[in-house]
Order: C-alpha cells, then sequence, then structure tokens
C-alpha cells in the first residue's frame, strides 16, 4: 500500500514537475480522494440488497459505506424522499493508494476484453470518473456468495487544475488508459 505512495513521491512527481513545469513541489497534482458509489434503485422493495450491498463495497474497499437518501420524492419511480438508494465509500491517503494500486493492477485486468479505460471521462477540472458494469472484477468478492451483478461508479478527485494534467497524474500512477 505504501508503495504506490513511496511511487508518486519518487518517480511521478519528478516527472511531472518536469513535463508542466512547476516552479514549486506544491504545484504538482496529486490524487484528493476515491470516492465508489453504488446506486441501487431495487433497495426501496428489499432492504436486504443493501445489506449485499454494503457487504461487497466493504469487501472491495475495507471501509464501512455511508447509506445514501433519496432528497426527493418521485412518484413515478416509487421513491420517497428519505429512503436508502445507494451507499458509497471515500477513501484519502493510505488506503486510497492501496485501493488504486489493487484497482489499475488487479481489478481492470480481470474485465472481459479489456482495452483500457476511456480518457474521455475527465469532467474539465481533473477529476476523472469510470463506471463499471458489474463487482467481480474485484478478486474480494466471491462468485457463489453475491445474489446480483452490480455495478459501481468510481470518481479520482485530483488537485490537477485541467485534465492534461490529470491524465498525465493517472498514467503515470499507472492507470491503462485505451489508446
Amino acid at each position: 500500500m505504501a508503495r504506490l505512495k513511496e511511487y508518486y513521491k519518487s518517480d511521478v512527481a519528478p516527472a511531472l514537475m518536469k513535463k508542466f513545469g512547476y516552479k514549486s513541489v506544491m504545484q504538482i497534482p496529486k490524487i484528493e480522494k476515491v470516492v465508489i458509489n453504488v446506486g441501487c434503485g431495487e433497495a426501496r422493495d428489499n432492504q436486504k440488497v443493501m445489506d449485499s450491498v454494503v457487504q461487497d463495497l466493504s469487501a472491495i474497499t475495507g471501509q464501512r459505506p455511508v447509506l445514501c437518501k433519496a432528497k426527493k420524492s418521485v412518484a413515478n419511480f416509487k421513491l420517497r424522499e428519505g429512503m436508502v438508494i445507494g451507499a458509497k465509500v471515500t477513501l484519502r491517503s493510505d488506503k486510497m493508494y492501496e485501493f488504486i494500486d489493487r484497482f489499475f493492477n488487479i481489478a481492470l485486468p480481470r474485465v472481459r476484453d479489456f482495452k483500457g479505460i476511456s480518457a474521455d471521462s475527465f469532467d474539465g477540472r481533473g477529476n476523472y470518473s469510470v463506471g463499471l458494469k458489474e463487482q467481480l472484477i474485484f478478486p474480494e468478492i466471491e462468485y457463489d456468495k453475491i445474489d446480483k451483478i452490480r455495478g459501481m461508479d468510481i470518481t479520482f478527485v485530483t488537485t490537477a487544475k485541467n485534465d492534461e494534467e490529470a491524465r498525465e497524474l493517472l498514467s503515470l500512477m499507472g492507470a491503462p488508459f485505451e489508446r
């Protein structure tokens, strides 16, 4: 886990400083946090669904998820304000670097027909989001124990000022962008 953090300090930071011509080490972009979100609409009918989502997220991240509640009532979706409809985990520091290492080097290569992650998913302010279709790519999830295949959204929040800096940061950290 500390391996990626040390790699950032020894290899990534000087490379970014050289490429973008930063004058101070404080200008070098870094990853602030990683947010993993699972939206689960069917949780309004069955509470056991949320229990399995929380269990999966806990196994993947090593941290207990926060339950997300609906902000508004929507009659068409049979949704009332305050109903639990998802779960999220925010990773920082050592757990974040450990997750990034496992995600880029172990989980993503397990995706079927994997050609790389899209380089178009930046938000214009240096943050990157990727959506996964199934939680089975993580080795912590046992295939026999899941009740349903669920996807998740993973957002990398960086201190980069623009997408070019963030893309360079993530690719130096090991992100397998498609060519």
